[in-house]
């Protein structure tokens, strides 16, 4: 009787080790899980990105305020008539 007790313990951890530790097992669907959840945020923030800048280059492509503000704010560029000033921030 002990024999055939010892036996099905071990049979039942036979037939548990692919459910918990196997391919398909819990343990590396909840991995899986998490690497999806963190891949969903990541393409979220992504696509935030993607339409900013998409908007940004709609705006240079058919406006003209856009090039007009990168000239000023990132070559220092003025139109006639127009005097830069410059602050420098003490540090």
């Amino acid at each position: 009787m002990r024999l055939l007790t010892i036996s099905l313990v071990v049979l039942l951890a036979l037939i548990q080790y692919p459910l918990w530790l196997g391919k398909g097992g819990w343990l590396r669907v909840n991995e899986l899980d998490r690497k999806l959840t963190a891949q969903q945020t990541l393409n979220a923030e992504l696509k935030t990105r993607n339409a900013s800048l998409e908007a940004e280059v709609k705006d240079l492509k058919n406006g003209t305020e856009a090039i007009e503000e990168r000239a000023r704010y990132e070559l220092g560029m003025v139109k006639k008539d127009e005097v830069f000033v410059q602050v420098v921030p003490k540090r």
